[in-house]
């Protein structure tokens, strides 16, 4: 029984107002197969547990790996030459949208439990830490305003409502969802210095023309930290962001998922 359903109505409200516990966990730099297991695994437990509290965490890529939508069956033949040749690493995502180059951006993965709305609003809400903190950094971001496209293979070919530009145009975010069972599941991309060769040669054209970030990756990491345990909108009360890591009991649930989703 949820702990909303007992209690006086003064329990109840003080409750309601008082800060969300959201689970953060530290980044992480590993393998597109590894990072998508874990991802996958957090979901599982929002599912599983109906008091999960939500999670966010922002990682990296060990090595130069390109992202497909979880619907983007195409994949064209200079790709799998690329991933057999091991110039690059390819692996499917749960969320949806296109495909990802990853090796020059820091991704995000947002669990939020029992989320509700339309989709269009949910993505407001859920990228309103990501708007204050590129404001803070004097780099403001809007929601891009672009149909979805299946034709354009690259995620950052486009920008829809679930993407945040530039003033200019240029695309830093790029964001996907998956619903499962009223749970949310965002993956985020943020550029940073994306490898414009390897870019060219995946996606025949160049990446987006982004100013560079006036700090360090790790000083990015603590401002977006930051800016979530101030803005993530999981209660009326704020958040309050728990530090917990993963543990030895979901790292086997992690490594056993590894795989279960090919590409084919």
């Amino acid at each position: 029984m949820s702990p909303l359903s007992q209690g006086s109505p003064t329990e109840r409200r003080a409750l309601l107002e008082s800060p969300t516990p959201v689970r953060w966990i530290s980044p992480l730099n590993l393998s597109g197969d590894l990072q998508m297991a874990i991802d996958e695994h957090l979901l599982e437990q929002a599912q599983a547990n109906p008091n999960s509290a939500p999670v966010l965490r922002l990682y990296r890529w060990s090595r130069p790996t390109l992202s497909l939508g979880y619907h983007q069956r195409a994949v064209p033949p200079h790709w799998r030459e690329l991933a057999a040749d091991g110039v690059i690493d390819l692996v499917r995502r749960p969320s949806g949208g296109r495909a990802v180059l990853h090796g020059g951006d820091l991704s995000y993965c947002l669990i939020w439990p029992s989320a509700s709305g339309a989709r269009r609003l949910v993505y407001g809400r859920a990228c309103g830490w990501l708007c204050r903190a590129f404001a803070e950094l004097g780099l403001p971001v809007r929601f891009g305003k672009n149909a979805p496209s299946r034709d354009r293979a690259s995620c950052f070919a486009t920008s829809t409502a679930a993407d945040l530009v530039h003033a200019d145009g240029g695309k830093r975010i790029g964001s996907a969802q998956l619903w499962r069972r009223g749970h949310l599941l965002q993956h985020g991309s943020i550029l940073i210095n994306p490898p414009a060769p390897l870019w060219r040669q995946i996606f025949q054209e160049d990446p987006p023309a982004l100013a560079p970030l006036p700090l360090p990756p790790s000083a990015l990491e603590s401002l977006l930290e930051r800016s979530a345990s101030r803005c993530l909108p999981m209660g009326r009360g704020g958040v309050s962001l728990i530090h917990r890591d993963l543990d030895g009991q979901e790292w086997g649930a992690i490594e056993a998922l590894i795989g279960l989703e090919g590409i084919t």
